[in-house]
């Protein structure tokens, strides 16, 4: 079984395999496709763009108003359990 295997890597390499580009030539292939891709995206048009910085900016604040009751919550929860550090 291992012959079989060696023998046929050994075949591969010998058939004309594809070479692999160098180190530069992966960068380039590497640049190549991320302007492949940023061709691909669509920007935004104004409209977009406001709502979406509006729905960012209303998530941000409900996040913010539930952290902060949860802390708040857990800091009375936590003074109710312990005390509040009066002897």
């Amino acid at each position: 079984m291992a012959k079989s295997i060696a023998a046929r890597t050994a075949d591969s390499h010998e058939e004309g395999a594809e070479k692999t580009p160098g180190f530069f030539g992966r960068i380039f292939q590497f640049l190549r496709e991320v302007i492949a891709e940023l061709k691909k995206v669509t920007t935004p048009t104004g409209k977009e763009l406001v709502q979406y910085v509006i729905i960012v900016l209303l998530f941000v604040a409900f996040m913010l108003l539930l952290i902060s009751g949860l802390d708040y919550l857990f800091g009375q929860g936590a003074f109710w359990i312990f005390g509040n550090g009066v002897a």
